[in-house]
């Protein structure tokens, strides 16, 4: 039994009788990119196979002991996604074909020729390569799907959700209001989903985002020659969305100019690409956001107050976090789940300590804001529950002062003290770091600590 080490290609496991044929394959396999196993009979290889995956099983049908046919049923029954080819000599066609129907995929017969073994063999590797991007396609679908559940119990969150069920049938420009971060667009996607253009395209925009001399080419598309660099027509974001939703992010952030045509596109329901004389019409439903005080804005002269009545036709406003507070754990559940689909348990994610310090913080940055936290948590803890010591540094500089409160009044020196020796244990006794994060030299930090000893001495 010979084993060949390549790094790219199919891991094949190879079953002969033929010694030659063995030493033949443990050569040519690996110079065509393949890592290979190569084994003299049917038992070694069911016994190979047991300890590893292979992606193709090469295998001769008429070997001493087990035959082809019993070594394919094995490995396909232990490994289904494994590729099985059987060798055969020109009389034994009928038991190739018999053997395809345990699950071989090809055959080839002796004296097989190289080329055809590796045309073969780049077969059965682009046809895994092609299964391989669906199943990482459809788990980012999957995956997307539950990151677009708008999770909480929260008696407001009930009222978002009972707005969306009610205006997502009709065709009724939506206005999503609420602070960054809160999960408009989550919003938006749900009243598309729920509505009966759900099959259609769902185009997103942040219209903050965008350079404001693209912003019309961006939106409505331009056609050849219609400025320098547009060397071939483009299709804009509506016409992209087709049948479907467009969702203008942050739409209070559009220049006036912009905003004047994109009224004549709402009320018109026409588009007219950039250079082009020639408008069209466009089939698209108007779901917009923004965390600006919209009626403000026109009373500055910074929004137009036409365009505020035509897109305000039906509003949702989105909750801060720091006003559902009672949804933070399951939240705080969802989002780790996101990240970390390897735990399986619900029950204690999180200690008691994280749990409330994720309760009492004050999110300025909401919902994004504590994505980003429990994806730190998740990075650094290896096995739940996150600890508070897993949260970012502004998480623990809050429980020490809570802890400071709690032991009342302190001396200066202990409070140094304190926060020395808490910071040494942040970093696994690594003083250089402790004193790098408290912005004092190593050598400040050893006086400090020494001066602590030389007074429990005295």
């Amino acid at each position: 039994m010979k084993n060949a080490k390549q790094l790219n290609g199919l891991t094949v496991l190879f079953a002969d009788d033929e010694e030659s044929l063995q030493d033949l394959m443990a050569m040519e396999l690996p110079r065509m990119g393949h890592r290979v196993t190569v084994c003299p009979d049917g038992n070694t290889a069911i016994q190979e196979a047991r300890k590893q995956q292979y992606d193709c099983l090469i295998v001769d049908l008429d070997m001493p002991g087990i035959n082809g046919v019993e070594v394919i049923r094995q490995v396909k029954e232990k490994s289904p996604q494994t590729e099985a080819v059987v060798l055969t000599g020109k009389k034994s066609l009928e038991t190739a074909v018999a053997a395809m129907r345990y699950g071989a995929c090809d055959y080839l017969t002796k004296p097989c020729s190289w080329n055809d073994l590796r045309t073969l063999l780049k077969t059965i590797h682009d046809r895994r390569d092609l299964v391989r991007q669906f199943y990482a396609v459809k788990k980012r679908v999957e995956k997307s799907g539950v990151h677009q559940q708008l999770v909480g119990a929260h008696p407001s969150m009930d009222v978002v959700r009972k707005l969306i069920s009610k205006v997502a049938p009709t065709q009724s420009t939506v206005m999503i209001r609420g602070e960054t971060g809160c999960g408009k667009e989550l919003v938006a996607r749900s009243v598309h989903d729920q509505s009966m253009r759900a099959d259609k395209p769902f185009v997103a925009v942040n219209c903050g985002a965008l350079p404001e001399n693209l912003i019309e080419s961006e939106l409505f598309g331009h056609k050849k020659g219609a400025f320098t660099g547009a060397d071939m027509q483009r299709d804009g974001l509506f016409e992209m969305a087709s049948g479907g939703t467009v969702f203008l992010d942050e739409i209070g952030e559009l220049p006036l100019a912009m905003q004047a045509k994109l009224l004549r596109v709402l009320e018109s329901g026409e588009v007219r690409r950039v250079g082009d004389n020639e408008p069209f019409k466009v089939d698209v439903r108007i779901v917009c956001a923004t965390h600006r005080n919209l009626e403000e804005m026109v009373e500055k002269g910074g929004f137009r107050e036409d365009l505020m009545f035509r897109i305000n036709t039906f509003e949702i406003h989105l909750p801060a976090l720091r006003q559902r507070t009672s949804d933070i754990p399951q939240l705080a559940i969802h989002l780790f789940r996101r990240f970390r689909q390897d735990v399986i348990d619900d029950n204690q994610l999180f200690s008691t300590e994280a749990m409330d310090l994720l309760t009492s913080h004050v999110w300025p940055g909401n919902v994004r804001e504590l994505a980003n936290v429990i994806e730190h948590a998740s990075i650094l803890c290896e096995t739940p529950p996150i600890l508070a010591e897993h949260l970012p540094k502004q998480f623990t500089d809050r429980r020490l002062r809570k802890e400071l409160r709690a032991m009342g009044p302190m001396s200066l020196r202990e409070l140094e003290l304190t926060a020395i020796t808490e910071a040494v244990s942040r970093h696994n006794g690594n003083k250089q770091a402790a004193a790098d994060e408290l912005e004092i030299s190593l050598k400040t930090l050893y006086n400090k600590l020494n001066q602590a000893e030389e007074k429990k001495s005295a």
